[in-house]
């Protein structure tokens, strides 16, 4: 009782504290030590122990992602640096007005994450433009977060077909494919995409209404007076960085994403090379913000894996997998849970599965639905405040605190999901 105890406790803190705007450098290992106190794990000695546990998480996350980071950094600043990003938002804002700024930023989100880039990668890339293009509509920039956040891990994150981990780790332990339940998931796709674009927007003009509108800051990128390029030369990269991903992701898995974003970062730089304003201080620029953004992560990531060797983690898992009734609403509930946890979607589904996998396959449900309401429930709770993915958009890329920008984040990725997840539970039970 008392690790399950620690384990809420030191949740809720990790949430709390992050609302509050601490660093998480610091914030995270001290919730994680409260969490292997109160569940008897000692701080340095044993086989398991706090010190071990945390900097395997945190290492092996940095191992995992660190030129992913490093290069999708440097296409954002060589986007910034250039004026691509900005010649691309006037070119967009000049073709489908500054009403639909918000929109532009959601689709170029959604196109590469449905192509293949990763979610974090997208929030680098897509910044930029984003910035841009919100600044020319004077729209308040808190909700730049949101903008990215529902192009990227909503509707398409989970979809059918979608190459994003989140629809594939399913089929391991599922034997599906991933087009599982494409017809529910279409559905379902296209209801979020229109019930969150109307949230977010409503949140935005509300906002307006009240007085809010962009407001520029020293770090922003200042190329409005000199000669910009032509828009095709940001865009040729972009579709660079998409068609690469999407020709390898198969062959190299996640190793497909140095590839693009390698590529994606040469074709912008030989494309763009005269316009340049200081590539030193871009790729500088770059690098430092590669760095605290894969910390941040990496710091809630070893939050994660300490919580999972608890007794009190093993106990909720249990508990989750074993809930009576409706075999969807049981799978759904279980890994929404433990995704919300962890932090992680993608961590969520490894955990869940193993367990809920076999056992409501035995009690007769159809793979392709249990792999779609796993996928989608993966990608709801996972996106509270201390999320890996939440705590880089917000912090790192946008600059932006988790009390101005998360409310909206919350709106349309934990909510929206949760409506799309309610129902397809529903469609899947009435057809």
């Amino acid at each position: 009782m008392l690790s399950i105890i620690g384990l809420v406790g030191g949740l809720v803190l990790l949430i709390v504290m992050t609302l509050r705007g601490w660093n998480l450098f610091i914030s995270a290992p001290l919730c994680a030590l409260l969490v292997a106190l109160t569940s008897g794990i000692p701080v340095f000695l044993g086989e398991i122990n706090f010190v071990e546990n945390y900097m395997d998480g945190f290492a092996g996350f940095v191992a995992a992602w660190f030129f992913m980071f490093l290069l999708g950094s440097m296409f954002g600043k060589f986007m910034e640096d250039t004026g691509a990003a900005d010649s691309v938002a006037e070119w967009i804002v000049g073709r489908i007005g500054m009403k639909n700024a918000v929109l532009a930023v959601v689709l170029a989100c959604a196109i590469l994450t449905y192509g293949g880039v990763s979610v974090f990668i997208v929030a680098f890339s897509v910044y930029p433009m984003a910035l841009s293009l919100f600044k020319d509509a004077n729209l308040p920039r808190r909700f730049i977060p949101a903008a990215l956040a529902f192009g990227s891990v909503t509707f398409t994150m989970t979809s059918a077909g979608s190459p994003e981990i989140q629809n594939w780790i399913p089929i391991a332990y599922l034997g599906t494919s991933p087009y599982a339940a494409w017809e529910v998931s279409l559905v379902v796709a296209v209801f979020m995409a229109i019930i969150g674009y109307w949230w977010l927007r409503h949140m935005i003009l509300a906002a307006i209404s009240r007085g809010e509108h962009f407001q520029s800051r020293a770090s922003d990128p200042e190329v409005a007076d000199r000669r910009r390029p032509h828009p095709i030369t940001g865009l040729i990269p972009l579709l660079v960085v998409l068609a690469l991903s999407f020709f390898f992701h198969e062959r190299l898995q996640q190793m497909a994403l140095i590839v693009a974003l390698l590529g994606g970062v040469l074709s912008l730089t030989l494309i763009n090379w005269r316009y340049f304003n200081n590539i030193q201080n871009a790729m500088s620029d770059a690098t430092t913000g590669a760095l605290i953004a894969i910390g941040n992560t990496a710091a809630v990531v070893g939050f994660g894996s300490v919580a999972k060797v608890t007794p009190g983690f093993e106990a909720a898992v249990i508990a989750m997998t074993a809930i009576p009734g409706n075999e969807l609403v049981g799978a759904a509930i279980a890994v929404s849970v433990i995704a919300g946890l962890t932090g992680s979607a993608s961590g969520g589904q490894a955990i869940a599965l193993p367990e809920i996998g076999p056992h409501y396959l035995d009690a007769g449900v159809h793979p392709d639905e249990l792999h779609r309401i796993v996928s989608i429930s993966s990608g709801a709770l996972d996106s509270l405040p201390h999320n890996g993915y939440v705590v880089t958009t917000i912090r790192a890329i946008c600059n932006e605190t988790h009390s101005a920008a998360y409310g909206p984040v919350a709106a349309v990725t934990v909510v929206v999901p949760v409506i799309g997840l309610a129902l397809a539970i529903a469609l899947f039970n009435l057809f």
